[in-house]
């Protein structure tokens, strides 16, 4: 059963191997084949003012410019906010040592290097179809461009596989989780946060012609048209028993789509929530509203004018849910 580990939403009348030391060759093998950075891969497609990455160019629907990424970081913010600063939320024992650590979609690297920092005894590895993660990272760090939607090929197994907000980025997550299993070594884990469209409604306080109500509508549609719907973190507990885990557990978070709710840190993720979307409104629709339903650039810009006034009003008590999903390879 779902959990709500905040408090319920109420909205405010008025505001204003075994060693645990792993040798330096060791965890260059860790990668099946890095992908050499070159010039193709930099030559990053350029679409409706924004770039988007050039390897398996046209996967991924979000941008990769240093917009993005900005927005990228923010959002690792609010997951730090929600999870009382933890990296992870596995109960993954002490004594249980992390030595080789994957984390998929690691975007701006800015996950993997925190793990990094935090847990110098374990090899990190963070994977991601475009380069836009530092040059300088701690020793126990590295990058690999990959397309995990390919057969993995890593010449070892890990004991912790992470994910988050890769919703709308596979089309086959019963294929992928498989991966993450057979790719665990016994009693390893596997995490997945994923925020789940469309936009829910708090209280009924959506009005009757609701800009944002139909902008997450649309995101899902064209999602679903391009083949990597954003509704499936819904689907993810089920799919991490069918695959093998065990001690399969799901929390489910509420991010308010602004500063709408009385309770303090709900309000607090809400401000931040709001800039996150509101100022990274173009890139998060431009590929799925021009490539998935046909508009053109300039009917979404017109149309995103009335989003951005609902994601700031304050009476429209919205929030999105945020699904945190863990399992355990077993024994």
């Amino acid at each position: 059963m779902a959990e709500d580990p905040l408090p319920a939403a109420e909205a405010v009348d008025d505001f204003d191997d075994n060693d645990s030391a792993i040798a330096t060759e060791d965890f260059d093998d860790m990668c099946s084949t890095t992908t050499s950075i070159g010039s193709s891969i930099l030559r990053y497609r350029q679409e409706n003012g924004r770039t988007y990455h050039a390897y398996k160019d046209g996967k991924y629907l979000l941008p990769n410019d240093e917009g993005e990424n900005d927005r990228l970081d923010l959002q690792h913010h609010m997951y730090y906010l929600t999870l009382g600063g933890k990296l992870f939320i596995a109960p993954i024992p002490e004594e249980q040592k992390l030595h080789r650590v994957l984390d998929l979609g690691t975007g701006t690297g800015i996950w993997a290097i925190d793990f990094a920092d935090e847990y110098p005894e374990s090899q990190v590895l963070g994977v991601d179809l475009s380069p836009i993660q530092p040059s300088f990272t701690p020793p126990n760090c590295m990058f690999e461009i990959d397309d995990i939607e390919e057969p993995w090929t890593y010449r070892y197994k890990f004991d912790l596989i992470h994910m988050r907000m890769m919703v709308g980025t596979i089309s086959d997550w019963d294929r992928c989780f498989k991966q993450c299993y057979d790719n665990l070594n016994p009693g390893g884990w596997l995490e997945i946060k994923d925020i789940k469209f469309p936009i829910e409604d708090n209280d009924n306080s959506f009005p009757e012609d609701c800009s944002i109500k139909k902008w997450a509508d649309l995101i899902l549609e064209g999602t679903t048209k391009l083949g990597r719907p954003c509704n499936t973190a819904k689907d993810y507990k089920a799919q991490l028993i069918n695959a093998g885990f065990t001690n399969v557990v799901e929390i489910v978070y509420k991010w308010p789509q602004n500063k709408w709710p009385k309770d303090r840190k709900l309000k607090e993720l809400g401000m931040w929530m709001h800039e996150n979307f509101s100022t990274g409104l173009s890139g998060l629709s431009m590929a799925v509203f021009t490539r998935g339903l046909g508009w053109s650039q300039e009917e979404l810009e017109a149309f995103l004018v009335g989003v951005r006034k609902d994601m700031k009003n304050t009476k429209i008590h919205g929030y999105y849910p945020i699904y945190a999903v863990y399992g355990q390879r077993p024994l």
